[in-house]
């Protein structure tokens, strides 16, 4: 628990840790985008706004400022629990309905916190095991449309090459973690993004061209999307 790797090793478990974090993150504005149809410009706006909001939240948890954070190296990300919902309330209040829900459950989860720990007796493994194994299943869709390209409308979804390259994610990250040495087996998943795409750069599957149009300096202002609405029904 309260070992120190080398900083070497310390700067690859963190480089590691914060792209398998970076997916999880903008996973859920895509996924909302997508299902509300937004323009690429709103898409990616709407991603820079849900990575400054975890960087702040980030900063908090672990450096803290007067009593709040708790401390621990961690990135805090966002959670899929709540995709299905924002779907929901994008249907009848907008985006900007989903702001006010989200800032109002906010509130309240801060001030129910500190009482919340009397409650863990309700929660025992067999609980909160349960819950992570159903959260997980409930994300497979997700995955499986991802290993078939991400876009169910593009020609050649769920294609052989996109489901072999899924595959070989995979499979690497598998074979590292299972025949390779402690430090390497820890870094399997960083290994495994690294190697399949440099193999998708050499069969030309990647696009790195709105990366070299893009800006080197953004701002996420607020308010961008209208000011938040608050009703009774997101908000529960």
């Amino acid at each position: 628990m309260d070992e120190v790797p080398l900083a070497g090793r310390l700067a690859v478990y963190g480089l590691q840790y914060v792209l398998a974090v970076y997916a999880g993150a903008v996973a859920v504005p895509l996924i909302l985008a997508s299902a509300a149809g937004f323009p690429e410009d709103q898409l990616v706006y709407l991603i820079n706004a849900d990575l400054f909001a975890c960087g702040v939240a980030t900063l908090i948890q672990t450096v803290g400022i007067c009593f709040l954070g708790i401390g621990l190296p961690l990135i805090q990300g966002v959670t899929f629990a709540s995709v299905t919902p924002m779907i929901l309330i994008w249907g009848v209040y907008g985006l900007q309905g989903i702001y006010g829900a989200a800032i109002v459950a906010g509130v309240l989860t801060f001030l129910v916190s500190p009482y919340f720990s009397r409650l863990l007796r309700f929660f025992p493994q067999v609980v909160t095991g349960s819950i992570i194994t159903i959260i997980g299943i409930s994300l497979l869709p997700v995955a499986v449309r991802w290993a078939g390209g991400g876009d169910p409308e593009a020609e050649g979804f769920g294609s052989p090459g996109n489901i072999a390259l899924a595959l070989a994610v995979l499979l690497l990250i598998l074979a590292i973690y299972r025949f390779f040495s402690d430090f390497v087996s820890r870094i399997a998943i960083l290994f495994g993004l690294i190697l399949v795409t440099d193999i998708a750069m050499i069969f030309g599957i990647t696009d790195f061209s709105g990366v070299a149009e893009a800006s080197w300096l953004g701002v996420t202002t607020p308010f961008y999307f209208g000011l938040p609405t608050f009703h009774l029904s997101p908000i529960i």
